[in-house]
């Protein structure tokens, strides 16, 4: 699992930082469409993978601090391909989902993001449509992805 957070963290870092730098250091502050597109996609993508990734590394600490004895049978490396599998599966469908509803928003003109990347919340901010089915799928996958994760989490404790 810590390969899978290193090469997710790794990833995540450089899906974001050019981006930002360019918005720092450079005179032109903007984004293209399709720039925004693929940061977005991939921010979704590798968020998600990590929330899930954190939960499943928690499982694997919780056994083998609580089952010891049988940590060799729950947790066999079948298992554990199974899980990282899993959880960058949930993250591509999750950002396949939301990606597209999100960037199909009717944007207003002459607008610009105050952030220094892409963010659903961002994009929602400057519609000019009905938002209302964008908020619920961001509210209903911020608690599949961020607050149960969480809570497991803790639970584990």
């Amino acid at each position: 699992f810590l390969s899978n957070l290193s090469f997710l963290d790794l990833c995540f870092t450089t899906s974001c930082v050019p981006q930002m730098l360019v918005n720092l250091w450079g005179p032109k502050k903007t984004i293209s469409f399709l720039d925004c597109s693929v940061q977005i996609f991939i921010f979704l993508s590798l968020g998600t993978t990590e929330c899930i990734l954190l939960t499943v590394m928690a499982f694997d600490r919780y056994v083998a601090v609580c089952q010891p004895l049988h940590y060799a049978t729950i947790i066999h490396p079948r298992l554990c391909w199974q899980l990282a599998s899993v959880a960058w599966v949930m993250s591509l469908v999750q950002s396949i989902v939301q990606t597209p509803s999100t960037l199909h928003l009717p944007f207003c003109p002459h607008q610009q993001i105050d952030d220094f990347l892409c963010e659903v919340p961002s994009l929602i901010r400057l519609s000019c449509g009905d938002t209302s089915y964008n908020e619920i799928q961001l509210a209903v996958s911020s608690v599949i992805f961020v607050v149960v994760p969480l809570s497991l989490i803790l639970a584990s404790y």
